[in-house]
């Protein structure tokens, strides 16, 4: 796996002076360490997440987003979940898998996984600030187990989006 931090300091638990540096500046938090530490620990019995590039680990509620490079979701997601299984027994957290370096669009329907978006707009309000309108389907079963502040919280987070989340028949 590849991360903000060096190899040696994943796997040793020690950080050298620059991936201590970047924690001391807040390049990269405790939580991006513990979950990259977790990822490495794992990566022998799944060798497709060598060629993963971690990027950073966000906190909202009980949700815990893992954001990688584009294209490496798919193979994290390969393992028939294990690994998302893995992160959410260690963390204690429910994990979603997001990647960090997509259209606004493939970003909220990764969010909203495994639930339907129908429509995503923008409103523009009076003091000049922006909000994403995202329309779910209302009938999806999987709505009462969706945390509306937290995805609130991760998308202003991750993207700088401020959302409105509404629900339709």
């Amino acid at each position: 796996m590849k991360a903000e931090l060096c190899q040696f300091c994943l796997r040793s638990g020690i950080l050298c002076s620059k991936c201590r540096a970047k924690l001391e500046r807040g390049e990269v938090t405790q939580l991006d360490l513990e979950v990259a530490r977790l990822l490495v620990s794992i990566e022998d019995k799944y060798p497709l997440l060598q060629d993963v590039y971690f990027h950073k680990a966000i906190e909202a509620d009980n949700i815990l987003a893992v954001l990688v490079r584009r294209g490496d979701a798919s193979k994290i997601f390969s393992y028939g979940g294990k690994i998302v299984k893995f992160l959410e027994e260690k963390t204690g957290k429910s994990v979603r898998i997001l990647e960090y370096n997509t259209s606004e669009r493939r970003f909220l329907e990764d969010l909203f996984s495994p639930l339907t978006i129908l429509t995503i707009n923008k409103i523009w309000l009076p003091d000049g600030s922006v909000e994403t309108r995202v329309i779910l389907r209302g009938k999806d079963r999987r709505r009462a187990s969706l945390n509306v502040n937290a995805m609130r919280e991760l998308a202003k987070k991750v993207k700088g989006i401020s959302l409105r989340i509404e629900f339709t028949d």
